[in-house]
Order: structure tokens, then C-alpha cells, then sequence
């Protein structure tokens, strides 16, 4: 039922409301009465149907799965506005799954109840890394001489500069091809951080499956300014401490848009825009998992029945019981008359 629909029977059903009240006592007011009690019933039955759909199950009825979060500290202690960051970070990323009424409360001081009705057995594993992972996002300039001064560190014949150090870079393969890493000279301190990420989203290119993200006003200036100063240059992407990629600069990119390449899956892309569109501010940990079959509220539904069924039984015993003592006291009675 759309809004508009809902509000133009509210108002008529007000609008009958007035006509009943300013109607004197007769048959008028009798049919007002009854359509206005007709309208109710149908109107409510419309808004809760099909139940099943408008309803909020629980996990002991539907299933479903249920995770606590512990923030974990670091050098500052867990504050209330990290918490309710957290929370609203992690029920934007739940809501990628489609579920209906998840329930994402805080828990103590530094803890975060999340319960997911419905949640696919297949889809437990990708809850879990959409919840844990912190996605702190970087982008670090790869030392600009090509890999030579790195095959001279590794000859003995130089040493690494103080502000960089060596990563190691896995490249994606491709299906059937064996994975390839290379050794990457990469700045220690990011040049451009996650934050300033404002949007994030996946599709679909002609190499597959790519992040596309988009910075705000500051964050586009000093990716231009960047790019522009270090043409021809590698730019590393660094996701959680791990290169995803280190594309060439081909030209200066003032537009405010990157992308992030790495033979993506889909569900990886997705995964992925999502979180770095929902940084968490503060590393979290999975201190308890719990997942409820639906047949706990079939079994429960179950043992309720045999409940009343048990209950009814032993009912009729006893009215039974009661009249066979009214019976016999009754037989006394006619004895001791006669």
C-alpha cells in the first residue's frame, strides 16, 4: 500500500469519524458505526498482509544468525561516539543483504549486538568479513625510478629510504594461471587517505569486475595535485595494510574518480565498495557467533501444542473425577433417604 493511498483512507476514515459523532442516535449513526468498525478490520488486514512478509520474525521462529562485536581499543579508550559510529557503520553494511528488521544494538560499553532473521547458511562467511573488517584504505607512491633502486637494495649496493619500506604485491590471476607476486619499494605514511572517500560502488568492465570510488572537493584536489606531480609514476592502493593494485599514473586525474582492479568476483566488488563506503573508525573483533535453525520455533511451536494438549487432558480428568464424586455423593444421599 502506497503512502498516498494510506493517507487518503486515513483521511476519509476521519472524515466519517466527524459525520458519527455530529450524527444524533438513530439508524444513520448505527451504519456510520458499523462501516467505520468494516473499514478498520479491512484496513488492518491489508496492512499486515501477507504476514509473513509484514511481520518481523525472530530468530527462534524464522532463524537466522546472530554475532556479538567488541570494539577493541587502541591507544584511546572505546567512547560512546565510537560506538554509536560503529553501529551505524555496520547496519549500513547488513543492509546489502536484503534482510528485513536486523537487529543492531550496543551492548555494555564496547560491544554491539547484531542479529540477522533469515540470513542464508551461504551467506554466513560474507556477514562475518562485512562486520570485521575495518577497511582502511591508503594510497602510498611507489619510489619513482622504475624498481631499480630495489634491485640495488637487494644487490647489497643501497639501502631502503627511512619513509619507505618493501611490500610485497599479489596480482590477481587469471583462471587457471599461477598467482604472481612482485616487490613493490612503498611509501610507509599514505599520501591520500580512505577518508576522504565520499562514494563507492562496483560494476561490471571488460576485465571484469572493478571498484569505482569517488572523493569529495578536498580529497579530489590532492588526488589531482598527486597524480599530476608524479606522472608515469606507480600509485600504490593498499587496502588493510595489502596492495590491491599499483597502477601507472598515465596523466594528472583532477576529476575526483579511481578505481580499484584485481579480478574481482562480484560478491568481492560489492563487498568491497560497501565497506569502503562504511569505513569503521575503530578495529572490531567476533566474540561470539550464533546461529538458530528455524526448526527451534517449529520444535517450540510443537511442544506448546502438546503443552495445551497435556493440559486439556488433565482438565477433563479432573471434571470427570469431580463428577464422579458428585455421583457417588449423590447415590449416599438417596440410600440414607430410603
Amino acid at each position: 500500500m502506497t503512502p498516498a493511498l494510506t493517507f487518503f483512507i486515513g483521511l476519509s476514515m476521519l472524515i466519517l469519524f466527524g459525520w458519527y459523532f455530529a450524527t444524533e442516535q438513530g439508524l444513520r449513526k448505527r451504519l456510520l458505526a458499523t462501516t467505520l468498525v468494516l473499514l478498520l478490520v479491512i484496513f488492518s488486514i491489508v496492512t499486515i498482509w501477507p504476514p509473513q512478509k509484514k511481520i518481523a520474525l525472530g530468530l527462534d521462529i524464522q532463524g537466522g544468525t546472530s554475532f556479538l562485536i567488541r570494539l577493541v581499543p587502541g591507544d584511546k579508550p572505546i567512547t560512546k561516539g565510537m560506538l554509536d559510529q560503529a553501529v551505524e557503520v555496520i547496519r549500513k553494511r547488513i543492509d546489502v543483504f536484503g534482510v528485513s528488521e536486523p537487529i543492531i544494538s550496543p551492548v555494555a560499553g564496547d560491544r554491539i549486538l547484531v542479529q540477522i532473521p533469515g540470513l542464508d547458511t551461504a551467506k554466513i562467511q560474507e556477514a562475518r568479513d562485512q562486520l570485521s573488517r575495518v577497511a582502511r584504505l591508503e594510497f602510498r607512491l611507489v619510489y619513482p625510478d622504475n624498481g631499480e633502486r630495489l634491485r640495488e637494495i637487494d644487490a647489497g649496493k643501497q639501502v631502503i629510504p627511512p619513509e619507505y619500506r618493501i611490500e610485497t604485491y599479489k596480482l590477481h590471476p587469471a583462471e587457471g594461471e599461477k598467482p604472481i607476486e612482485e616487490r613493490l619499494l612503498v611509501k610507509k605514511k599514505a599520501d591520500l587517505s580512505g577518508d576522504r572517500v565520499s562514494s563507492a560502488g562496483a560494476s561490471y568492465e571488460k576485465d571484469g569486475w572493478v571498484v569505482h570510488l569517488r572523493f569529495d572537493s578536498e580529497g579530489a584536489k590532492q588526488f589531482g595535485n598527486i597524480t599530476a606531480a608524479n606522472v608515469h609514476h606507480r600509485f600504490a592502493i593498499v587496502l588493510d595494510g595489502v596492495i590491491q593494485s599499483a597502477p601507472v599514473i598515465q596523466d594528472a586525474i583532477y576529476g575526483g574518480d579511481a578505481q580499484i582492479t584485481g579480478r574481482f568476483t562480484e560478491e568481492e566488488a560489492r563487498g568491497l565498495a560497501s565497506v569502503l563506503e562504511n569505513p569503521l573508525q575503530t578495529p572490531v573483533s567476533i566474540e561470539e557467533e550464533r546461529s538458530v535453525s528455524p526448526t527451534l520455533g517449529l520444535d517450540s511451536g510443537r511442544k506448546r501444542a502438546h503443552l495445551r494438549a497435556i493440559a486439556r487432558r488433565n482438565g477433563a480428568r479432573k471434571i470427570a473425577q469431580g463428577r464422579a464424586k458428585n455421583g457417588l455423593r449423590e447415590s449416599f444421599q438417596l440410600h440414607f433417604r430410603r
